[in-house]
């Protein structure tokens, strides 16, 4: 099993395209001093530095934690020459003092990044999109009934978000969202993922913490935070039954319903230990059911299906029997902006813009933008987030 890890950590290592020597070091964690090792094919000198220095660095860790620095410098001595470089058994001798002291204090993330230069290279295009999917596939490995997953759901919420006419902005997105949507399962105990039964409240509320940890995780890097920010909402439900934060109707961005639509179905087109996959039909038909009971976007659910290979019906007038070109204009009428400013923003002519402005007022009955506005909110089609370029394409 250790051996496989091993396998497992190099290869992911390689996709996300880090040098020969890191690849080598990874590859090599578990190998011991003494040969006796996983897999057991290095041992003394051959086993690379940065492998021999990570394993002493973690089991000399949890012996200060648990027994402090007398305890730590007591194991150094006692596997010395065995799994230990003896050299590094010495140093920890010698200095594990200094080695070991405020260790509690330290920005392990900071400190990382500031002593590690190549980290400031910026990933850009499909190299960042290739080291995001090497990602979801390793977190996938963590429990057999998600295998395959990220990609799933991220090339369903793309096409989704493709069929609802969103943005190549947009779409990059929640293509990148769907990738790393699951991160957060990384915090949730196997035992939970994969238990057979019906869940505790505690496991429950574990399972809760799963986007939250997400958001965490993806946070730590400004780049991503305009993905964070559907990641997160994946759960959300329109009546506000979802999690983390319990958000409903306007509060979850039209991004987010995508994904969450899109992970529902492929969710139930997994087996779960509890239950086994569902047929396409089946999901189809559970996932409609979902929105007349008002937990998802009922446009968001319908380019789902149709991205799935659904048959999917005509898409539905807006509200009041707007167009989805009059939808647009509505929304960017009541953030304030001039015709002038929508035509460019839409590709139009301020003329076609002033026709359909006349033509929204009339079927809404309104007779300005504060109107107008109060009519978009009370819709759902406001506020639509607009994410800042925050990630390189």
């Amino acid at each position: 099993m250790i051996a496989h890890h091993a396998a497992i950590a190099r290869t992911m290592a390689e996709q996300l395209s880090l040098s020969d020597e890191v690849v080598a070091a990874v590859g090599a964690a578990y190998e011991r001093w003494d040969g006796r090792g996983w897999p057991g094919e290095l041992e003394g000198t051959g086993v690379p530095l940065p492998s021999r220095v990570a394993h002493v660095a973690e089991f000399i860790e949890v012996a200060n934690r648990m027994g402090g620095v007398d305890a730590a410098k007591q194991l150094a001595r006692e596997r010395r020459g065995g799994d230990f470089d003896p050299a590094l058994s010495d140093l920890v001798e010698a200095e594990g003092d200094l080695i070991l002291s405020g260790l509690e204090t330290v920005g392990v993330w900071d400190a990382v990044i500031d002593a590690e230069p190549a980290l400031a290279v910026v990933l850009t295009g499909e190299p960042f999109d290739a080291a995001l999917q090497a990602i979801a596939d390793f977190v996938d490995l963590k429990s057999p009934y998600f295998l395959g997953h990220g990609r799933a759901v991220s090339e369903l919420a793309a096409d989704a978000g493709s069929r609802l006419g969103l943005s190549d902005a947009a779409v990059q997105l929640l293509r990148r969202a769907g990738l790393v949507h699951g991160l957060g399962r990384l915090g949730v105990s196997n035992a939970i993922l994969d238990k057979r039964g019906p869940l505790g409240a505690g496991e429950w509320e574990r399972v809760r913490l799963q986007p939250y940890l997400t958001d965490r995780m993806l946070r730590q890097s400004e780049a991503l935070g305009s993905v964070a920010r559907i990641a997160v909402q994946h759960r959300e439900r329109l009546d506000g039954s979802g999690y983390p934060r319990g958000l409903s109707g306007v509060g979850i961005s039209r991004e987010a319903r995508v994904l969450a639509a899109a992970d529902a179905y492929q969710s139930m087109r997994e087996p779960r230990p509890h239950r086994p996959e569902r047929s396409a039909e089946a999901a189809a038909v559970e996932l409609r059911a979902d929105v007349r009971a008002g937990l998802h976007d009922g446009d968001a659910v319908e380019a789902v299906l149709g991205a799935a290979g659904h048959r999917v019906p005509r898409r539905r007038e807006g509200p009041a029997g707007l167009t989805p070109r009059e939808v647009d204009v509505l929304r960017l009428l009541a953030r304030g902006l001039s015709n002038k400013e929508i035509a460019q923003r839409l590709v139009i002519s301020p003329k076609t813009v002033a026709n359909h402005a006349e033509h929204i007022y009339a079927k809404i009955d309104a007779s300005s933008r504060a109107a107008a506005g109060l009519f978009a909110m009370q819709q759902g089609l406001l506020p639509e987030e607009e994410f800042p370029v925050g990630v390189p394409a």
